[in-house]
């Protein structure tokens, strides 16, 4: 089996924005609302392939390139985010075991004609490229579109915050 082609740019921003062709609108979008959130504009292409592939890819190329700013800057994160009805919070940081730990659990939901599993897909791959430690929690929420919507905003908003440097919390004497 062939690797699937990516390419990807991120960047810090004041604004985050995204330019995501992954060929899974529905995961175009999540990813739009990740980057939204984190402040970062992102550029982010998957050559056509199979659902699965291409969920994966991109999970792993953005992980992949977000690694270098989580390493020089916090490394960590934490966010609680509300999307409609939903409530989700995103905790992280480096670590040189990377996972993904969470309790939600989708496996029999679709949400766009897809599997919402997808989103599971491309958390695991982006904890495990990032080389974070990375746990989401659903707190509330009913709708899979409105859940999905929550968890990506606060593993953005965790990201957004790991990826920039520590305030400088020294008194000035």
């Amino acid at each position: 089996m062939s690797e699937t082609q990516t390419g990807v740019r991120v960047q810090l921003a004041h604004e985050g924005e995204a330019n995501a062709a992954t060929g899974l609108p529905v995961l175009d979008h999540l990813v739009g609302q990740l980057a939204r959130t984190a402040r970062l504009k992102l550029s982010l292409e998957v050559a056509p392939g199979s659902a699965d592939e291409a969920v994966g890819a991109a999970g792993r190329a953005l992980g992949t390139s977000l690694a270098p700013l989580l390493a020089q800057n916090a490394g960590l994160g934490w966010s609680l985010v509300p999307g409609d009805e939903a409530l989700a919070l995103a905790a992280l940081e480096r670590d040189p075991e990377p996972r993904l730990v969470t309790n939600v659990d989708f496996s029999d939901q679709r949400v766009g004609g897809l599997a919402t599993d997808v989103a599971s897909r491309f958390l695991q791959e982006l904890a495990l490229a990032a080389g974070i430690n990375l746990h989401v929690r659903l707190v509330e929420g009913t709708d899979s579109q409105h859940v999905l919507a929550a968890i990506f905003k606060a593993v953005g908003a965790a990201l957004g915050q790991a990826c920039r440097p520590v305030p400088d919390s020294r008194e000035d004497s």
